[in-house]
Order: structure tokens, then C-alpha cells, then sequence
């Protein structure tokens, strides 16, 4: 078959949130995907910083066309926030205990995994899209094994103190402080392997596709290889989400507790969504794809997490539903420094003595997620001040995180 393969002469139009903090690189890789001919709209958050095809940050609405690298390797990375009816200050009077649980309850790293009578059961292996495609079928054993783990790099599974300020009748929260367990993990070795199975095959399909946007290549969603990627995506989505619940589960039963409140949203995903059409779109309104590739949805009352550093606070937020933000928000604070200038640039000793400062204990974490390496949370979420209201905040005090750097 042929492609319209194409780029347009020059991008269409875009919002930026927190420009005076995003890398001219960033906005150069977000103006070339809006030259793509599948594209429609666009918004790049103010976390956002260089990603493979689209930029961390990024959100791109298409027509009738996925984008693997749009969507991301890591499908479906996830928040989960859980809150617990006891006092924060709990974990510094028994800390060991609090350690142990994530010690034992955890597992981090590339190809972690549980073993034997200790792998962890969920309806999502029960899930019939495992036999949908041979290729899905043959991912299926690893995700038994990887169910309620966590990957490496800015994974993580954390103790926290959290604030309400004031009730919230929506939520039913009340003001007060709670002891919560918030965590970021995605889809493991499976969406990362559908992720690279999908974009081969995109690329194979637009071989004409300008070198500069390679990686944006597009899978129409009227073809099948479209449709079984579109499948494979959500399927990764529910493992994402049991990895979490399985994680709070485990993490919560060995400390004798039980939620009253969990919150969670993902992002690495594309959804169908209706936006006003565009200035030189036909009609009224638009059905796309829109794709977050490190951004939280924040439609209109939408709750959210956006989390900043091992050492800084992350925030509980309710969507505005702008549109010209395509309904997003930030999904965390966004790196100021690569992976390898902060492990060049930043000394242990600076980060011990920042998060000491702050009251945090650290299990694991990899120099180049030191809290340095990234914008200031506080300033991100002024950014976006239009797109999310907060309604409490996360304050970490025992973090456990990979020993690996991250690939991101």
C-alpha cells in the first residue's frame, strides 16, 4: 500500500505551559511531530523535556492513526496514591517496620520479578486479550512473573505524609493529615515489548517517512496491525493498573493497615477523545486520538497525581478541562539534567544532604534520580495553574527506588 508520507511545510499551532523552562530541543522535537500529516492538536506541558519521537510532556491529538513512540515504551506508567486513617508520624516511630514492608513487598529493577509459591495472583491473567494476537499470547508467562513489580530509574514505591487543607465534598476527604503509600510503575517488560514490536512495524510502514521524525511513525487505526496494537495498548493499561493494586496490597497487609482512599491515573497511553475542531478542520467538533506521552489527563474534574522528586512533594489535582491543553496536565516535575550530566554534576553527599534536610529516608535510587536532577515541582505546578486545582499534597518520607539508572 502507499502512505501519504509527507510532513507538512510547518507545524501547526500548539500551546506551551512553563516555557521559560523547557529546552529549545523539547519544543523543536513537539514542532516537527505537529508537521506530521496525521496530526490535528497539540500542548506540551511544562514538565517537558526531550523523549524518543515526542517529547516527556508532550500530547499530540491524531486522526485515525497510533503512535507507538507517541504513546511510549513504558504503556501505561502509572500513579497510585493510597491513604491510610493513622498518623504519618507513625513511620518515624517504627521505621523498621515501615522499611521492611517495602523492602519485602517490593521488587525493582529490569527483569525483577517474583518466583514460585510468591508470584501474586490478579483477574487481569484471566484477561481473554492474552489470547487475542499470537504475539500477546507469548508475553503472558512474563507478566505472571513481573505482576506487582516495579521497574527501574524514577519507579517508586513511597511512605508519605499527606495534607488535606480542607474538605473536599467531591472526594469526601476531610482536612487533616493522613499517612499514604504512593507509587509510579507502568506495564513492565510487556509494554515495553509491545511498544518495540508496534513502532518496527510502524517504521516498516512509512520506509519514505522523513529521517527527522522516524520514530513517529503511525499505525492507521482502519488496518489491522492498528487495531491489534490499539488492543495490546489497553491490555497493557489493566497489567499496569494490577501491578499497582497488587503493590498496595502487599505493601499495606504487611503493615496491618487498609486504605480509606485511593486515587490513580496513567500516562505513556492514547485515548478517543472529542475536541473542538481546530481552525482549518471541518465541523464543530473532532474525534482523535490523543496521545500523552508523560502527561496526566485533566478533563474536567478529573483526579490526578503529580509527583515531584525523592525528595520533594507531589500533589493531588483536579482537571479544569482546558481545551487548549487538550485536557492534560503534567505528570510530574520533568528532568532539569539528563541521566548522565546528573550523575556527572551531583554528588551523593549533595543529595543525602537534601533529603536529609527534608526528613527523608532513601532505600536504593540511582544517582540520576537525585531531587536535583529535576525542575522545581513548585514551579511546574504554578505553570498550570489553568489546566489543575490541588487538593492535597504528598510529602515523602521513606522512598524505595531501583539501584538502576533509568533509560528514559
Amino acid at each position: 500500500m502507499e502512505h501519504q508520507d509527507d510532513l507538512r511545510a510547518q507545524p501547526l499551532p500548539y500551546q506551551v505551559w512553563g516555557a521559560e523552562n523547557i529546552d529549545a530541543s523539547a519544543i523543536a522535537q513537539m514542532d516537527a511531530a505537529m508537521r506530521l500529516p496525521i496530526s490535528v492538536a497539540g500542548a506540551l506541558m511544562p514538565d517537558a523535556h526531550v523523549g524518543y519521537g515526542l517529547p516527556i510532556g508532550g500530547v499530540l491529538a491524531t486522526e485515525n492513526a497510533v503512535i507507538p513512540y507517541a504513546v511510549g515504551v513504558d504503556i501505561a506508567c502509572r500513579m497510585r496514591l493510597s491513604l491510610y486513617p493513622i498518623s504519618p508520624i507513625t513511620v518515624g516511630q517504627k521505621p523498621g517496620q515501615f522499611k521492611k514492608a517495602l523492602m519485602e513487598q517490593t521488587r525493582f529493577g529490569v527483569g525483577a520479578k517474583f518466583t514460585g509459591n510468591d508470584r501474586n495472583e490478579h483477574d487481569v491473567l484471566d484477561d481473554p486479550a492474552w489470547e487475542a494476537t499470537k504475539y500477546l499470547k507469548s508475553l503472558k508467562d512474563g507478566a505472571y512473573d513481573q505482576l506487582g513489580t516495579s521497574g527501574s530509574g524514577n519507579h517508586f514505591v513511597e511512605w508519605g505524609a499527606f495534607t488535606v487543607p480542607q474538605d473536599d465534598a467531591e472526594t469526601g476527604l476531610k482536612a487533616g493529615s493522613y499517612l499514604a503509600l504512593l507509587s509510579h510503575s507502568g506495564s513492565r517488560a510487556v509494554g515495553f515489548k509491545i511498544a518495540n514490536h508496534y513502532s518496527k512495524l510502524a517504521m516498516e510502514l512509512h520506509p519514505k517517512l522523513d529521517s527527522a521524525v522516524r520514530h513517529l511513525a503511525w499505525l492507521p487505526l482502519d488496518w489491522q496491525p492498528g487495531q491489534e496494537y490499539w488492543l495490546s495498548m489497553e491490555l497493557a493499561g489493566r497489567y499496569a493498573a494490577a501491578n499497582h493494586e497488587v503493590i498496595h496490597q502487599r505493601v499495606a497487609k504487611a503493615i496491618g493497615l487498609k486504605p480509606i482512599f485511593s486515587v490513580e491515573n496513567h500516562h505513556n497511553f492514547a485515548w478517543i477523545e472529542t475536541i473542538p475542531a481546530p481552525a482549518g478542520f471541518q465541523g464543530n467538533e473532532r474525534k482523535v486520538f490523543v496521545h500523552r506521552k508523560g502527561a496526566t489527563p485533566a478533563g474536567a474534574g478529573v483526579l490526578g497525581i503529580i509527583p515531584g522528586s525523592m525528595g520533594d512533594p507531589g500533589y493531588l489535582v483536579r482537571g479544569k478541562g482546558n481545551t487548549n491543553a487538550l485536557n492534560s496536565a503534567s505528570h510530574g516535575a520533568g528532568r532539569a539534567m539528563g541521566r548522565k550530566q546528573a550523575i556527572q554534576a551531583i554528588t551523593k553527599t549533595e543529595r543525602d544532604r537534601y533529603l536529609k534536610d527534608r526528613g527523608v529516608t532513601l532505600l536504593g535510587g540511582g544517582m540520576d534520580e537525585a531531587p536535583q536532577a529535576y525542575k522545581p515541582i513548585e514551579q511546574v505546578i504554578a505553570a498550570q495553574s489553568e489546566l489543575i486545582d490541588i487538593l492535597g499534597k504528598f510529602a515523602p518520607l521513606m522512598v524505595r527506588m531501583s539501584d538502576e539508572p533509568g533509560d528514559d
